[in-house]
């Protein structure tokens, strides 16, 4: 570990049925939300906009199966809450859980000497209103790369700070991204599929970005 970093808490926590999962990310949130509203940390409502409090539970389904992820105070609460259910219910019926498994780690964050690189689990939501236009206004690739290189480092100065950690120096990353547009909600929304290098450590499974408390932006270190 470099004297740079700081350690977090994770807790990765996954649940399967007899049947195949067929829920998303943001029916598991509904279902810890509702059957356990007094914990904030389980439905923060302020993940929608670029300036939020970094959530520290987020839901994520991959390769159809449910994954929980809580750091620090969050993982303390999930750890609570492991054997306190035994469905989770969903809007087509209830998912029987009959095996569930917890993973504890210490993790390192936070910058680097060496270079890392990552990919995305899912797609990541880059771009709020005002960069979005600066990002259609031109044509230029490199301007484009720019603006979502200098969006991922604003997305890793958000969790620092929610941490409690003060990056010593400057972050220096590069991405190689796949433009794509989805409907969510019955709603359009620019997303990006690849991959970025950074001289920053990152837990897998923690997602960036906007939406991150669905699942959105969950990135994992490529290990080579």
């Amino acid at each position: 570990m470099n004297p740079e970093n700081i350690k977090l808490k994770t807790l990765e926590m996954t649940f399967e049925g007899t049947e195949e999962f067929r829920g998303d990310a943001n029916q598991i949130r509904g279902f810890f939300a509702s059957k356990f509203n007094e914990y904030d940390q389980l439905h923060n409502h302020n993940t929608d906009s670029f300036y939020y409090r970094y959530p520290l539970v987020q839901y994520k389904v991959l390769d159809r199966i449910p994954i929980i992820v809580g750091v620090n105070e969050g993982a303390e609460i999930l750890k609570g809450l492991f054997d306190k259910f035994d469905t989770v219910t969903l809007p087509h019926g209830d998912f029987e859980i009959t095996e569930r498994s917890m993973r504890i780690k210490k993790q390192d964050f936070g910058l680097t000497k060496g270079i890392y690189f990552y990919e995305f689990l899912t797609p990541w939501l880059a771009l709020n209103k005002e960069n979005e236009e600066k990002f259609f206004e031109t044509s230029n690739s490199g301007e484009q790369k720019e603006i979502l290189r200098r969006t991922l480092i604003g997305n890793l100065l958000s969790m620092s700070k929610t941490f409690g950690y003060t990056v010593p120096d400057t972050i220096k990353c590069d991405v190689d991204m796949e433009l794509r547009r989805s409907k969510y909600k019955g709603m359009d929304f620019i997303s990006f599929n690849g991959g970025f290098m950074a001289n920053f450590l990152i837990p897998d499974f923690l997602g960036i970005g906007k939406g991150v408390a669905k699942g959105f932006g969950t990135v994992r270190m490529i290990r080579f």
